[in-house]
């Protein structure tokens, strides 16, 4: 039995940065990970996801050059090619977990493992063999999968999940993609640029219903005229398989029954922890509604066992549980540490123009009771986007009335993902409207619409 001073199950952004910041904090670690490390994010989410993004974006350069005064002919994609980059940038950033891996003194098992008694967890390779490992401090980092509906299951053929979603031999025709979430989102737009006839349908009323509705607003809008079918107030009753394709039978709110045919279905609606058959309920770990229990620094019920990322409450998002493992790691090694602030988590969807949001919507900082004002500055009125040609979108801020707080920032546009970060330090900072207006911003630059939709709040935009 090897013992270790922290066993760490899963490889993903939660669990190998838990592993290097143990590491760093001088603690004997191991990790355990039974497919490639980097977890969903690095091999089948984030990275390899917006290689295929970046690769559409770039095709709809082309496809838009005579705008910037740029003539291109025979102008075509190879879909396969698209893929295998997209595959390439993967691996070699599973590479460079390896690397850290390596560097950090980490000790990798390959392999399946479960919670035994005692601190223990038996790790089960390919070729079954078996090894204990020992330690007083275990963190569960086992992540997610795609959700599958009782009357939408996968076969991972007609009917696929993100990972199918980006691995296909052929480029269907057209699809249908369930869930109007970052995922689908993402996948609409990648399809659409490639020149698949796509429909979006969404069970809420409204497309990236988490986001401030002025944005779903803009970005519906902006995909119709991208040739995207969008069905909203809809849910999905049944798919039958038949010769070319799947048929998709649809349930209006109103009651309303139809249907779509397409070549391929990607269920996009939301994930399901991996927290079967790991030993959670022979230790006795509590769970509820699919997540394990913790409190505010990742401890479960059980003495030295923890958890964190996707298999706990909060966002199910790699930049949260990286947080997470961190402020775990840190409170284990005696680390004076404050508990996360889960209301100053950004979103980002990675479509075209993009998506960038944190804190409350203006729907939600109303409910509360705050008496707010609100800027919108458009990036039509931007001279970095009318240069760039990407001028859709605009930036939104909400402020409290009362004391100057900056309650919420949303955005979307070309780059939003990258400028979202002001808003997080500036409300971690407890920055207020006229600190931001006063810090002077580039010129000309995307982010100078931040500053310039919080002028619009305070009465004082120049450019409108």
């Amino acid at each position: 039995m090897e013992k270790f001073d922290l066993i760490i199950l899963g490889s993903g952004p939660g669990g190998y940065v838990t592993a290097i910041r143990a590491s760093q904090l001088g603690l004997k670690t191991a990790i355990i990970e039974k497919e490639s490390l980097g977890g969903v994010c690095l091999n089948w989410g984030c990275i390899p996801t917006k290689a295929l993004l970046k690769s559409a974006q770039v095709f709809d350069y082309l496809k838009n050059a005579r705008d910037y005064g740029i003539t291109v002919k025979d102008l075509n994609k190879d879909f396969n090619s698209v893929v295998n980059r997209s595959r390439k940038v993967a691996e070699n950033m599973s590479k460079g977990v390896v690397f850290l891996m390596k560097k950090n003194k980490i000790q990798v098992f390959k392999g399946f493992g479960k919670l035994g008694e005692k601190n223990t967890v038996l790790v089960t390779n390919e070729s079954k063999e078996e090894t204990i490992l020992f330690s007083k401090k275990i963190i569960i980092s086992t992540g997610s999968r795609s959700r599958e509906l009782p009357n939408l299951k996968q076969d991972g053929k007609n009917i696929i999940g993100y990972r199918e979603a980006m691995t296909l031999k052929i480029q269907p025709k057209d699809i249908t993609i369930v869930g109007s979430g970052a995922i689908g989102i993402e996948f609409a737009f990648f399809y659409n640029s490639m020149g698949t006839n796509v429909t979006v349908i969404e069970y809420q009323d409204r497309i990236v219903p988490v986001e401030d509705k002025e944005i779903s607003k803009e970005l519906e809008k902006i995909l119709k005229k991208k040739g995207i079918n969008i069905i909203t107030s809809s849910e999905v009753k049944e798919a039958k398989i038949n010769e070319s394709g799947v048929e998709v039978i649809i349930k209006s709110s109103s009651g309303e029954i139809s249907n779509i045919n397409s070549e391929i279905v990607l269920s996009a609606v939301g994930i399901k922890t991996n927290i079967e058959n790991i030993g959670l309920e022979e230790i006795g770990i509590k769970i509820e509604a699919d997540k394990i229990l913790v409190d505010e620094f990742y401890k479960t019920n059980i003495e030295g066992y923890y958890a964190i990322g996707d298999v706990v409450k909060g966002q199910s998002l790699a930049h949260v549980a990286s947080a997470e493992g961190i402020l775990c790691v840190e409170k284990i090694s005696g680390l004076e540490v404050s508990p996360l602030d889960y209301d100053n988590v950004p979103g980002c969807t990675y479509c075209s123009p993009e998506i960038a949001s944190v804190g409350l919507t203006e729907e939600k900082a109303l409910e509360k009771g705050y008496e707010i004002k609100v800027g919108k500055f458009p990036f039509s009125a931007s001279g970095k986007a009318q240069a760039s040609g990407k001028s859709d979108g605009f930036v939104k801020v909400i402020f409290d009335s009362k004391y100057g707080e900056w309650l919420g920032c949303h955005m979307i546009g070309d780059g939003v993902t990258d400028m979202i970060a002001e808003a997080v330090l500036g409300r971690k900072l407890e920055t207020t409207g006229h600190e931001v207006l006063k810090a002077i911003h580039p010129h000309p630059t995307m982010s100078e619409a931040v500053m310039e939709a919080v002028a619009a709040a305070y009465g004082e935009v120049i450019h409108l």
